[in-house]
């Protein structure tokens, strides 16, 4: 569960991160580094793509400065995973209620 999240900060399951993170059921992995910085690609969440999640969450930061290509929104969504886009304060809220009962994903970006 997201405890809190600002700016450059996300609290999940009561430990501080300040990077940026993805979220599995089983585990954080934080240090979150994309190929093309603010741009998603597809290489940033193979392991996630491999996970076949019923959702995939992303947040774009506070912001919303990281993009995800149509391409890369495409290939989710062939891949049979629901795709939600927003800035990371909507993301997180949603992926609280959504992880109630979804098998369920998120890739956060915290700052911008």
């Amino acid at each position: 569960m997201i405890n809190d999240y600002k700016f450059g900060h996300i609290t999940i399951d009561d430990v501080e991160y300040t990077s940026d993170v993805k979220i599995f059921p089983d585990r954080v992995e934080s240090h979150w580094w994309r190929e093309h910085g603010h741009r998603l690609a597809i290489s940033d969440i193979k392991d996630i793509l491999e996970e076949h999640p019923d959702i995939l969450i992303i947040g774009t930061g506070s912001a919303g400065v990281m993009k995800v290509p149509e391409n890369v929104q495409k290939n989710i969504r062939d891949n049979g995973i629901e795709l939600i886009i927003e800035h990371t304060g909507s993301a997180c809220k949603s992926f609280n209620k959504l992880s109630m009962t979804k098998y369920v994903v998120a890739a956060l970006h915290l700052t911008c």
